[in-house]
């Protein structure tokens, strides 16, 4: 009997003794990585990766564990402070620099598109590939203040020199106004006729034509004549009577600066 029992206990040795060489084959790695945990966090920990390599039955078998080892933050310099606080206040200063410079070319920009013309605003204004100076009245519109705005195609401040204005302008609550037929001037003139009497509408003046009327010696109505002239002018020649006189179909020249002096007197009584 007790033979028997040696015989069996020998295979339970034998089978001990090859599990203990297979855990000897065991090895071991570690391997230092870098974390991808924020910059921050990183500086103050590492993250450590084993990696066990286990056969068993004649396979291999890879175990990767990951574990974070802590290190030493190294404290931040005097100079390495110095350095950081420098570079922001340049940031800082850089920043400020650019503000101003694009606050300079808004206001050249601003002053360039904006102008005045003894006191009556002009605006500066695009429409395809016209330019147009823009400019406007108050009204009551409704029983409520608002802005009439009026178009010119001719930069207002041209037209002070370029073109005379001989006497002085006087409104009055009715006007006649003329045009000589032959300046049609491919529409140019019914523009320009059609301008003056949307203006001294707004202004509250009656406008009438009337080709049997002529000036009014006592002054009673404006009178306007839109003629043909060797040079493009406005003329005063009575009591409020007026002649615009057109050169070269410069019919628009003419009746925009008839209507820049209307702006201008209209200003200066709203003014008062």
């Amino acid at each position: 009997m007790e033979k028997k029992k040696e015989e069996v206990s020998a295979p339970d040795s034998k089978e001990k003794s090859q599990k203990s060489r297979k855990k000897k084959d065991v090895k071991k790695e570690v391997v230092k990585e870098g974390s991808l945990r924020s910059p921050s966090f990183a500086k103050a920990n590492e993250e450590v990766s084993e990696i066990f390599k286990l056969e068993k039955d004649g396979k291999e078998k890879i175990i990767e564990t990951h574990n974070l080892e802590k290190t030493e933050e190294k404290p931040v310099s005097e100079e390495q402070i110095k350095k950081e606080n420098k570079l922001f206040k340049n940031l800082i200063i850089v920043m400020i620099g650019f503000g101003l410079m694009f606050f300079a070319v808004y206001m050249i920009t601003n002053s360039m598109r904006h102008f005045e013309v003894q006191g009556v605003k002009f605006e500066i204004v695009k429409q395809g590939q016209l330019t147009l100076y823009k400019t406007y009245l108050p009204v009551m519109y409704n029983g409520s203040a608002a802005s009439y705005n009026f178009y010119l195609r001719t930069d207002p401040r041209t037209l002070k020199s370029s073109v005379p204005f001989n006497g002085n302008l006087m409104m009055e609550s009715n006007m006649v106004v003329n045009m000589t037929d032959s300046l049609n001037c491919d529409g140019d003139g019914i523009i320009g006729l059609a301008n003056i009497v949307n203006l001294y509408g707004v202004l509250g003046t009656n406008v009438i034509k009337d080709e049997n009327a002529s000036c009014d010696s006592a002054g009673r109505y404006m009178y306007l004549n839109i003629r043909e002239g060797n040079q493009t002018k406005v003329q005063e020649y009575g009591l409020r009577c007026y002649n615009i006189y057109v050169n070269n179909c410069e019919v628009l020249k003419g009746t925009e600066k008839f209507m820049l002096e209307s702006f201008i007197r209209a200003n200066k009584a709203l003014e008062k």
